[in-house]
């Protein structure tokens, strides 16, 4: 795969460590027992401002569901590496505050204020934005720009929403889990985008399986099988620059097919699975292996990822999770999770837990409001009342077990946590400018390297 050596910061946590130091957000089976501290400031009836870095779709959508929250928002700053999204990002964020405004009317500036001084681009845009006074940062960059852009963010002492995953190689673990513990000290808040954790279909689900509802948990079953996603070329970006991209500006606008940027889908988009999973056991695997390959996205506009996975991960005491994903047009789509037990079995994302005869012993009916929405609702009525949050554990924990996923299907070899967790492989550097080099290459003919299971070294 051509993954490239970079010194790290020291300290990689064996499994065991890395339990000790996660263990109380990791073991968490709701919303109540998340590790969480009171703020000295209580936002109440104030204005939040908000900063995002990161001005795509996902990025879009986390602001505008901020902007649905009860209580005054405002929107103040906006970093993107393409001025282009910026744009996008403005229009998107008043369509919201004029829905939150609704007939009554208003200033839409009272919502949304961003002038051209606190519009930032480039691929150290983040820099900029942390200078402003916003007090929340929404960072929806490509994940493999997460460890540094979070680490920044919690030094300028600003409240964070992340998405996942939350780093594409271990060292960017390493380096989110010590940030979390900077956060810990400067008391601000870390909200990680599982939003599954913030489901009350899901959180009732858990706790009941973690109460005993079947038994003793033996195996889980998680999957993400869909579709593929978009994908964009390089005259589409050259349109929008108005020349022709360089290799890095590339490989940035089509970043789900570069593992330096994205990790691979079963890190990218997998990882809500696993991560179910994770808070299930309340503990981490402790090796796998597993298989995956490019069956039928082959071309060489799909970058290095590959387009199916499946990983077995043995647990402590020898359960089982199960892990599939695929992104393969024209087959089964499956996105769930389910549990099996020594005294039932459970179909979680459906929140039906039955008997071992079959029959259904429990089902959700509660109110379920939309996942994503729910997290940022909690997230800005815990900072209202000045109760600090901080997934970064969780968070860490179930983006280093689908790395240790990725890795047992490209190198074809059963790969142990502690091991995988210690790896001094990192994918790419810290990178700032459009004239540095891109981590990774193509050849002659425009192919990436791509990894070959029993070849391509992983740890």
């Amino acid at each position: 795969m051509g993954e490239k050596q970079q010194t790290t910061t020291p300290n990689s946590p064996s499994r065991r460590g890395f339990l000790a130091a996660s263990g109380a957000a990791v073991a968490t089976a709701s919303l109540a027992s998340r590790a969480m501290a009171v703020a000295p400031h209580t936002f109440g009836d104030d204005t939040i401002k908000v900063g995002l870095v990161g001005c795509g779709g996902r990025g879009k959508s986390a602001v505008q569901q901020i902007i649905n929250t009860p209580g005054p928002i405002k929107v103040v700053a906006l970093a993107d590496a393409f001025e282009y999204r910026i744009k996008e990002a403005i229009n998107s964020s008043n369509a919201a505050a004029r829905d939150k405004l609704g007939s009554d009317g208003g200033n839409v500036q009272d919502i949304v204020d961003v002038p051209a001084e606190r519009q930032f681009v480039g691929l150290d845009a983040y820099k900029g934005l942390l200078e402003t006074d916003c007090d929340l940062v929404v960072l929806a960059t490509p994940p493999g720009f997460r460890p540094v852009q979070l680490e920044a963010a919690v030094n300028a002492g600003k409240h964070v929403f992340t998405e996942k995953p939350l780093a594409v190689d271990a060292p960017g673990v390493r380096r989110v889990l010590a940030a979390g513990e900077t956060a810990k000290k400067n008391n601000t808040a870390v909200a990680v985008g599982l939003q599954r954790r913030h489901e009350p279909k899901y959180i009732e689900t858990i706790d009941r399986l973690r109460d005993g509802a079947i038994g003793d948990i033996i195996l889980t079953r998680v999957y993400w099988n869909g579709s593929p996603l978009w994908n964009r070329s390089r005259y589409e970006l050259g349109q929008l620059l108005g020349r022709r991209p360089n290799e890095l500006e590339y490989q940035v606008n089509n970043w789900y097919y570069f593992n330096w940027l994205c990790g691979d889908h079963i890190v990218e988009q997998h990882i809500h699975n696993i991560d179910v999973s994770n808070w299930l056991f309340g503990s981490l695997p402790e090796y796998a292996y597993g298989m995956g390959g490019r069956e039928v996205r082959t071309g060489k506009q799909f970058g290095q990822i590959f387009d199916h996975h499946m990983v077995e991960f043995t647990m402590p005491g020898g359960a089982t999770m199960l892990s599939a994903c695929r992104q393969q047009a024209g087959c089964v789509t499956n996105v769930s999770e389910h549990a099996h037990g020594t005294a039932g079995s459970a179909d979680i994302s459906g929140g039906r837990i039955f008997k071992p005869n079959g029959q259904i012993a429990w089902k959700f009916e509660g109110r379920n409001p939309q996942g994503h929405q729910q997290e940022q609702t909690d997230l800005i009525a815990n900072l209202r009342k000045g109760v600090i949050q901080n997934e970064t554990e969780y968070g860490a924990t179930s983006t280093m077990a689908a790395i240790l996923g990725r890795m047992v299907t490209y190198s074809g070899k059963q790969i142990r946590w502690d091991d995988a967790i210690a790896s001094e492989m990192s994918l790419a550097g810290d990178l700032n400018s459009w004239d540095a080099s891109a981590p990774v290459t193509p050849d002659d003919e425009g192919r990436y390297p791509v990894p070959v299971p029993g070849k391509t070294q992983v740890v």
